[in-house]
């Protein structure tokens, strides 16, 4: 089972629901490691199952990450590419190579398995229970999961995920803060010649529910934070009955470190969302919104890091306006219940291991590592882009040299349409290296030119 001292907190990080990602981005081929917490897991998929399991990503032998391993094709295992030690679906070890006899494998199942922890699949999504030794209550705990997410109700969506240079409650404080939307998003989401007050309302704060109601610009507006991790605001457009929503899973990684797996729910356009490839609207939007706040973001949690050594975030931060409520509300419950603290000690990370402020943008803003590597969508569009390159070129040097070699007769009435078609296949190829192909990568974003 998997053990930590658990702080003494009123709120228990570890026995609750966290999705790991949409099950869309997922490869079921091989291993794939993710972190939680600062614990390290892995994630597989046994050969012929439909579900996923996720273990400590670590092999009992020798400590090897299993992560690096593959599955077995004969026996659908989880094999440790170290020795070659296999794990079945519940994490017991089903084979050692180098054992001399099977009484060593079958006589010490218990000290041989790794830990394997509860996971669920729903709303599309990989859902996993860091504490390994409350199964029970992890059955009997329902998901964290969205109303907004269900195609019932008439709602469509999109996904997306993406790893984010800055801790866990400065995500959570960014997303319930929708006054900062018409600054740092301005042209994107927000205007900020149309930024105003906003006359938030908080309808209850308890220790597992925070929910705030506002109206703006003919739109009612309830956030709701369950933590640990779901944050989501739904929008009512006037009387139309039409709604958006922005459904939110904050996760910590490691301190400086979290994972955003966010929704884009909607009840009505339903057939421009048939016909927008997911990927686009990742690299054209979605990304963008994420680069913008980005920056400041990394710097601004150093900053209050430094503060927070001699005074309050109360005094650190000034928190005039009805805007401010929902960040107060989360900052007063983190303290009450958290004591102001992720449980890092609890998985042997040490306060200190805190990184410095990076003022490399490209690292900062690096979409292939944070997001285009996880997202299935954006890996898939990126490789067919990348062959149409090739092809591309290969195009047009075999038909500059084919048409040089053309009788003379023929050279216009049949290579000129030829060399036409290869230059506007040069342009294309331009355009996607200077313009399409960064956007997989690295694009940065400067609010001074916004």
């Amino acid at each position: 089972m998997l053990l930590v001292t658990v702080m003494k907190s009123e709120f228990n990080f570890f026995q609750h629901w966290y999705p790991l990602s949409p099950l869309e981005d997922l490869d079921s081929t091989k291993p794939t490691p993710v972190a939680v917490l600062g614990i390290r897991l892995v994630i597989w998929k046994p050969k012929l199952s439909q579900t996923y399991r996720v273990f400590l990503d670590q092999c009992p032998h020798r400590l090897a990450p299993l992560s690096e391993g593959r599955v077995d094709n004969k026996t659908g295992n989880l094999m440790c590419s170290y020795h070659g030690w296999e794990f079945d679906v519940e994490g017991i070890c089903t084979r050692i190579p180098q054992a001399e006899n099977p009484e060593i494998v079958a006589n010490n199942q218990k000290n041989f398995c790794t830990i394997a922890l509860p996971v669920r699949q729903e709303q599309d999504l990989l859902w996993v229970w860091l504490d390994g030794n409350s199964v029970e209550k992890a059955e009997n705990t329902p998901l964290p999961l969205s109303p907004q997410v269900d195609a019932s109700k008439g709602f469509v969506w999109s996904s997306l995920v993406r790893d984010l240079e800055y801790d866990w409650q400065t995500l959570v404080e960014n997303v319930a803060d929708p006054s900062h939307v018409d600054f740092a998003h301005h042209g994107l989401q927000g205007n900020r010649d149309q930024g105003q007050p906003i006359p938030m309302k908080i309808v209850q704060s308890t220790p597992n529910l925070i929910e705030v109601k506002f109206d703006r610009s003919m739109r009612r507006t309830t956030i709701t934070f369950e933590p640990p991790c779901r944050l989501e605001y739904a929008i009512n457009i006037g009387n139309s009955g039409k709604q958006i929503g922005l459904v939110t899973y904050c996760i910590p990684i490691s301190p400086g470190k979290s994972r955003i797996v966010t929704f884009f729910p909607r009840n009505f356009a339903k057939t421009l969302y048939d016909f927008t490839p997911r990927w686009w609207d990742h690299i054209t939007n979605r990304n963008q919104v994420l680069d913008g706040d980005m920056i400041f973001l990394h710097q601004q949690e150093h900053f209050l890091q430094q503060r927070q050594l001699f005074e309050s975030w109360k005094i650190a931060y000034k928190l005039p306006t009805s805007a401010d409520r929902l960040v107060i509300e989360f900052r007063n419950w983190f303290d009450k219940y958290c004591q102001g603290n992720l449980p890092w000690n609890d998985v042997g990370i040490s306060i200190s291991d805190r990184q410095k402020i990076n003022d490399n943008r490209q690292e900062l803003l690096n979409r292939y590592k944070q997001h285009t590597q996880h997202c299935s969508s954006c890996r898939g569009a990126l490789k067919v882009i990348q062959r149409l390159q090739i092809f591309l070129l290969a195009y047009f040097a075999v038909t500059v040299a084919g048409v040089s070699l053309l009788p003379d007769g023929v050279r216009f009435p049949i290579g000129l349409p030829l060399i036409i078609t290869a230059l506007l296949g040069l342009v294309v190829y331009t355009w996607l290296k200077l313009w399409l192909v960064p956007k997989f990568y690295f694009v940065d974003y400067v609010h001074a030119q916004k």
